[in-house]
């Protein structure tokens, strides 16, 4: 789809295009009421503008619709509508040793308890080893400074989805 497609869908088909990219739907409809976009770049700057400008409690919401790092069971089923391209940026983690996984998985419940949300990392491009070894890096922060990663982390997610869905 074009930037002039994206532009052109009525209000609510734009909505759902939004919302593969990201789940909150704060930020679905603030971005929805920007359009329209004369770039990408303009539609990207709006993008990062208006997640900055969320509360918690909506990036929290967008983290919920992702599935943890390695649940490629998570992607077929709670994640239909976005699964192709979560399991295109977590790869990598198809290809990972039976202990990586395990860590994997042990690790995210570990952060998961601690700060409320599922572990947040851009997976494009990474190993599930390097996936693993930021996890664990970033378990011992405090919760204040783990929201502000995990929120930079999503938005370059939900850049690169915004990408893909202008390219598609």
């Amino acid at each position: 789809m074009t930037l002039s497609d994206l532009n052109a869908l009525p209000i609510a088909a734009r909505a759902g295009a939004l919302a593969t990219c990201c789940g909150a739907p704060a930020w679905v409809g603030a971005l929805n009421q920007r359009f329209p976009f004369a770039t990408a770049a303009a539609l990207l700057a709006a993008a990062d503008a208006v997640w900055y400008g969320l509360a918690e409690a909506d990036w929290r919401e967008a983290f919920a619709h992702h599935p943890k790092i390695g649940d490629v069971g998570a992607l077929k089923e709670k994640f239909a509508s976005t699964a192709a391209w979560a399991a295109g940026e977590q790869g990598a983690v198809r290809r990972a040793s039976d202990a990586t996984l395990g860590a994997l998985a042990a690790g995210n419940a570990a952060y998961e308890a601690k700060f409320g949300y599922i572990f947040i990392v851009c997976a494009t491009g990474k190993s599930a080893d390097e996936m693993l070894a930021l996890l664990q890096a970033r378990l011992p922060n405090a919760p204040a400074a783990e929201i502000q990663i995990a929120t930079g982390e999503q938005a370059k997610i939900t850049r690169l989805r915004l990408e893909k869905l202008l390219a598609s």
